[in-house]
This record gives C-alpha cells, structure tokens and sequence, in this order.
C-alpha cells in the first residue's frame, strides 16, 4: 500500500491489523447505507504494450475481445489442466489492461504470464503502490449491468450481483480527494475492509487463495454464469479441459453460499463432508472462503457464512456439516443448478 494513501487513512482514525486489515471506530456506531472500504487485500496488475491484449487472449477464459472501456468482466487464468491459478476482475483502459486479483497471487500470477511473453511487447508493472482501490456501497438504485464501467472521473467497476457496490481504481492524491468528499459532504461512513470481503462472498465472487489456487476448474467457481468463461473465443491455456466440461457434461461440483454455527471461523479448503446415508462422496466439498458478519447489537452470535464449492450429489441429498471435531452443521443459502 502506498505509504501516503496509508498515513491519510491513519488520520481517519484507521487502525491497520496487518497489511490487509483495515478498521474504523464510527462504523461500530453507524447505520448508514452508505458506507466506503479502504481495499488492501486485493492488488493491480497493469498489463499494456502492443501485444497485451494477445496474451491475455491466449492465457485468460475470457473474451478479451468483449472487454471495453465501459465493460469490464470477471476470468480466470488456469494451469494447463484446467485449474483455476487465481481469479480476477479485468478492466481495459486506454493504455492497456488493469487486473484486479489477490494480493497473495500477484506473483504467482506476474510469474506465470511472464513465461509467455518471450519476445511479445508486453510488459507486466505491479501497480499496488501507485493506484488505490475503494468500494463503495450505496442506498440508491443503480440501473447497470454486471460490471458496467466508467472511466468519466475515475475508473469504478459496476458490483451489481449484490446491493449497489462500485470498486473504484485511482491514484493516490484522487483517492484521497475523493474519500474526504464522500465522507465529508456526501456522508459514507468509513467502514473496515473485511465487510468488503464479507459482501463478496454473499454475492458469490469466488476470489482464491494461495490455499484454493489450482484446486478448481472455472466451472466449479460459478464463472460461466458471472460471464467469465468465453466457449467461443479460440484456445487458451486450460481451454481443452474448461471446454470439455462444458460440451460434454457438467461440473461435478458448484460453488454454493452456506453458513455454519461455528466459533472458529473454517480456513480456505478445509473439508466438508456429506453425512446423508445415500451419498457416497463425502469428502469432495471445499470451503472457499469463510467469514462472520459483521457483529452487531442484534448479530452477537451471527453464523459463519460461507462459500462452498459443493460436490454435487445425484439424488439432491445433503446433510453437510465441517470435518473437524465438532462436526458443525452446514446448511446450504443457494442451491446448485
């Protein structure tokens, strides 16, 4: 994170936990519907030169050819197997392309696009340091699409899969002019970047881990119906396994939204197993990521929510519950289609 970005924040009465924990004492007190997030879990990867779009084309599942300066779309960038390395957000912009991807994944991923580049004009910055990410939630209605983008003032990435959130990219000196407005005269609240990362995981973006990376193909993640697998677009790496899939049956596991009465809060890829007596894989689904609500006066004991990625049962039979100790219940919100 960019040092001055960082010291303003502090004189927000922002508390760091971490690099990537980021907390405000107002947002304890408030219920507002408008709230903004510092963002330090997730970095930039900026991907410009003439052949940039080129290699995407041909290591990415989706359609660099669909992206526009007002369109951005979700992907996945695979193993020649077809396991999703990470996932990501891509935005274009007049200069190149602008990937939004976990921050624990940026050098795997830097690393892997590297090896295709051979003598491509590509070139690979990260940009973590030089831009800032802020969400935005907000109480109005807005009439866009699934990630719907402007670039008028700043580059925000319509979230529309859940409540009315935009992901904003700039630089440094316009984050900090735009916080200060929001927050002074348009009255968002600060609120801490894990409620962030909660709101994903409610709206079922499957963000990966260094412990979830190259567990699952894009199928499992749900990408294809977020828009983030073209079957049209030519070869990629990982396309024979991604189309296969596809073409010639289904995925045998869908990531799902759950929850769970748990007090620790179950790690990415920990097991869940499917006690039903009539289900005979039991120890297939995953957990990919797991977090509590927000705590409130009314929430003391909020259950765990969860996205799964889910082994799907033949006969629509489940009864989950954690493989630890306490074998927790786990009780499906979405149900696989």
């Amino acid at each position: 994170m960019n040092q001055l970005w960082k010291n303003f924040l502090l004189n927000q009465d922002a508390h760091f936990e971490g690099d990537t924990l980021i907390t405000f004492p107002t947002a304890l007190d408030s219920d507002s519907d408008n709230t903004i997030y510092p963002i330090a879990h997730l970095a930039i990867l900026k991907i410009d030169g003439n052949d940039a779009a080129k290699l995407l084309q041909g290591q990415v599942t989706c359609n660099i050819n669909d992206l526009t300066e007002t369109q951005s779309s979700l992907g996945a960038l695979c193993t020649p197997k077809g396991r999703a390395i990470t996932t990501f957000l891509l935005a274009k912009t007049n200069d190149g392309f602008l990937m939004v991807l976990p921050k624990e994944l940026l050098e795997t991923v830097k690393k892997r696009l590297q090896i295709y580049i051979l003598r491509s004009a590509v070139t690979l910055t990260d940009c973590s340091d030089q831009l800032c990410l802020i969400g935005l939630l907000q109480a109005k209605h807005l009439d866009n699409t699934l990630f719907s983008t402007s670039q008028q003032d700043q580059l925000s990435i319509s979230i529309a899969v859940s409540h009315n959130r935009q992901l904003i990219i700039t630089e440094v000196d316009q984050a900090i002019t735009l916080w200060s407005d929001w927050v002074t005269h348009q009255g968002f609240i600060p609120t801490p970047s894990e409620q962030w990362r909660y709101l994903d995981i409610m709206a079922g973006l499957p963000w990966l881990t260094t412990k979830t990376s190259e567990e699952f193909i894009p199928q499992m993640l749900n990408l294809d119906q977020l828009g983030g697998i073209s079957y049209n677009k030519g070869c990629y790496t990982g396309q024979e396994i991604v189309a296969r899939t596809h073409y010639l049956g289904k995925a045998k596991r869908s990531l799902c939204l759950a929850e769970c009465d748990t007090n620790l809060i179950p790690l990415p890829n920990s097991a869940i197993v499917n006690t039903d007596p009539s289900n005979t894989e039991q120890t297939s689904t995953k957990v990919l990521l797991a977090m509590r609500p927000p705590i409130t006066s009314e929430n003391e004991k909020a259950r765990v929510k969860m996205l799964i990625v889910l082994q799907l049962a033949e006969n629509n039979n489940y009864n989950l519950v954690l493989a630890d100790d306490n074998q927790s219940h786990v009780t499906l919100l979405t149900h696989p289609l």
